[in-house]
């Protein structure tokens, strides 16, 4: 891969990581519900989700993905569920009218000590998006060179978008965990909540209604 290619491709990345999606927003839903860890735990299981879409990419298994039409309706079918599932969940709490002495988990509360779960929701909502297993096989090949080992590559590339989800994501959990002060409002939280929550519920419909 050439430097100029690397610049491109870190570019085009950077741009795709801060643009508003389903992993923004679950991130932003999990820092309001579990505190600032929950966030940069969803992070890291956002950026396993890449490498996987990376390793399917260069074993070829994507190209089944956007090749069927059966094999990316599944897909999407399940990562739209999963989607409005969270969704449902943030609308839930929202709903929920809460103690006016209730706040946001803090370091060692039994609400935010459950770094499998968050790992898990920001893996899953990663992996189960076939948008992304598509567009890797579709943008991943451009910057490797005729000479470059394939999955070496792909895993580099997904690394660097990693990185920058990373970075991104991580800034995010912490811009949010200053405004504290703030979502300990009940009615403050429970409109992040329920906006959030409607949020994830319109990606995962859009996502349903997505075509290849």
């Amino acid at each position: 891969m050439t430097a100029a290619g690397l610049i491109t491709y870190t570019a085009v990345a950077a741009v795709l990581t801060v643009t508003p999606g389903a992993d923004t927003m679950l991130v932003i839903r999990n820092v309001i519900a579990r505190g600032q860890r929950a966030g940069v735990v969803t992070t890291l299981g956002i950026c396993s989700g890449l490498f996987v879409h990376a390793l399917l990419s260069a074993l070829g298994l994507s190209f089944i993905l956007a090749r069927s039409a059966e094999a990316f309706t599944v897909g999407k079918l399940a990562g739209a569920v999963y989607l409005a599932w969270l969704g449902a969940q943030s609308l839930r709490r929202a709903a929920r009218r809460a103690p006016p002495e209730a706040t946001l988990p803090r370091a060692g509360d039994a609400r935010a000590s459950d770094p499998a779960r968050s790992w898990r929701e920001g893996f899953l909502t990663n992996v189960l998006n076939p948008k992304v297993a598509v567009f890797y096989l579709a943008f991943l090949p451009q910057f490797v060179g005729p000479r470059d080992p394939l999955l070496p590559t792909f895993l580099a590339l997904a690394a660097i978008h990693a990185t920058l989800g990373l970075v991104w994501l991580s800034l995010l959990s912490s811009l949010l965990e200053r405004a504290r002060g703030w979502f300990e409002r009940p009615a403050v939280r429970r409109a992040l909540e329920g906006v959030s929550g409607a949020v994830l519920v319109g990606l995962g419909a859009r996502l349903a209604l997505a075509r290849r």
